[in-house]
């Protein structure tokens, strides 16, 4: 600007840095023939010139707003209402677990004691099969080392809602007896969902239970102006990009931003105090950055033993996506790229084109394929060194009312005014997305306090100081954690004691 003022509506408003630090904006200011004229160096009304300008600067910049091209290839849901009832519903569970021990009697049924939300899961005529627990030979005395034991579910106690369970090759008092007696059955052990067994004629069974948690979704309105003076309208033939250039960089504005509500927005609703229509509701929509249920912290340097965790970690579990995209910061993209893998030549690093159409990083491992792009919106939200991994297939994108646009004529102005309003929001499904927090461990990280918090750990005593509730993906053999905690395996920290981690997604608190 040459370092003169631009004057607007009257004042004197000093010109403001862009992203890049450039004094070239002046915030508040409608785009009429003088304002932009002034924009341009003091140049007359009536004197615009056409440039020299590259109009690949004035993209929708699709690319840099990936989060939001992926809600907007995402399943869409119309809605009633502002509020909604969201199920992040993954894969049926595979398993229950034990919460107190089960002591060997003399009953042919016996109530199994699980965790209050997991009570109703088996149904009657279901069966279970409990991890590490020796079943019986049909004589009822030796025991089967290796073949666990089996259970039946025959209904649910009024009292506590537990399953009540019968052994299916437990012991038996004697060899002749048609029924098995109560097995003993530690704390803690893992049963495995199977199908269901009816008797001869049955054609009537339970449908299998699935009560979800929903959790409240609200839904942001969000609008975009511009305003378009006649004057500045009628110099199309002089500079026929005009009008194509201020809508571009105006949407190209709101996209970005909007970009950045996606990941980093907070829920929440207010009460205001409007001119014509009294008080009214505004939703804040929580951004995906605290839907995720699953964090892996990780700080620094990254490894190919730590690639493949990941891939391990995504691809494998209660809930397996078709495919992952990995929108990442810059600084965690040079971290993957300067690994040396030259000593895992199974691992293939390849650009392609993904069906979203972007020109992704293609790493190829056993479990699945991690596609690679830098999203800058990370960068400008500080998170440089964190990265969110999301399966597009578990996208929801809720619209209250569907994008829209206006056009009317300014009262007592010579100008035109168009507007865009959207009113949505993008939902996870699922719990196979992770968020990658390079950060910090700390609450400067912006830790998610209700996600299951995952480390990568490579040591053979335990790791000094675990939280509560954080869970460890062993890199190599732990011993100081148990003999059973070998590579591969995930181990959780919970009330004090380290139990080996089954996959499924609960709340750390």
């Amino acid at each position: 600007m040459d370092g003169e003022t631009v004057n607007v509506g009257g004042q004197n408003p000093t010109p403001t840095p862009g992203t890049a630090g450039v004094q070239s904006q002046v915030g508040g200011a409608a785009t009429t023939v003088s304002n932009v004229a002034g924009a341009t160096g003091g140049i007359g009304p009536g004197n615009l010139v056409q440039s020299d300008l590259d109009q690949e600067l004035f993209k929708f910049k699709s690319d840099d707003t990936p989060l939001m091209q992926l809600m907007l290839k995402a399943k869409k849901v119309k809605v009633s209402s502002p509020e909604v009832d969201h199920y992040m519903i993954d894969e049926p569970r595979s398993s229950v677990t034990s919460t107190t021990e089960v002591a060997a009697g003399t009953a042919q049924q016996f109530i199994l004691p699980l965790l209050a939300n997991d009570a109703a899961i088996p149904r009657p005529y279901g069966t279970l099969l409990a991890k590490g627990v020796d079943g019986y030979a049909e004589d009822g005395k030796t025991k089967t080392p290796g073949k666990d034991l089996m259970l039946f579910v025959t209904g649910h106690d009024p009292a506590t809602g537990n399953p009540i369970v019968r052994a299916v090759n437990g012991p038996k008092a004697t060899t002749a007896d048609e029924y098995c007696t109560t097995p003993a059955i530690p704390a803690g052990t893992v049963l495995i969902i199977l199908s269901n067994a009816l008797y001869e004629t049955q054609k009537e069974v339970d449908p299998d239970l699935i009560v979800p948690q929903p959790t409240t979704v609200y839904l942001q309105k969000r609008g975009m102006n511009q305003i378009v003076s006649d004057y500045y309208e009628a110099q199309k033939k002089r500079i026929p990009f005009g009008k194509a250039v201020i809508a571009e960089a105006a949407i190209t504005n709101f996209k970005v931003r909007g970009n950045r509500t996606l990941y980093a927005g907070r829920k929440g609703k207010i009460k205001v105090q409007t001119p014509k229509a009294g008080l009214q509701d505004i939703y804040f929509a929580e951004g995906v950055r605290y839907q995720v249920k699953k964090e892996l912290q990780h700080v620094g340097k990254w490894t190919v033993e730590e690639v493949i965790a990941l891939a391990k970690m995504v691809f494998t579990g209660e809930d397996v996506p078709k495919n992952v995209i990995c929108l990442a910061g810059k600084n965690f993209l040079e971290n993957i790229q300067c690994i040396d893998y030259s000593k895992h030549p199974e691992i293939q690093i390849s650009t392609k084109t993904n069906p979203v159409g972007w020109t992704v990083t293609n790493f190829h491992t056993v479990f699945g394929d991690l596609e690679f792009k830098h999203d800058p919106t990370l960068d400008r939200l500080k998170w440089s060194n964190s990265a969110f991994i999301v399966a597009p297939d578990r996208l929801v994108h809720y619209q209250y009312s569907a994008e829209h646009t206006s056009r009317d004529r300014m009262e007592g102005e010579e100008a035109t005014r168009e507007s865009m309003l959207v009113w949505d929001a993008l939902a996870l499904k699922g719990s196979c997305h992770v968020w990658i927090n390079g950060e910090a461990t700390t609450a400067d990280g912006n830790i998610n306090t209700e996600a299951v918090h995952y480390h990568l750990y490579d040591g053979a005593e335990a790791p000094e100081s675990p939280a509560d509730g954080c869970v460890y993906y062993m890199l190599s053999d732990c011993p100081g954690i148990s003999e059973e905690a070998v590579k591969g395996t995930l181990w959780q920290y919970k009330d004090g004691k380290w139990v080996e981690y089954a996959g499924d997604v609960m709340a750390t608190a």
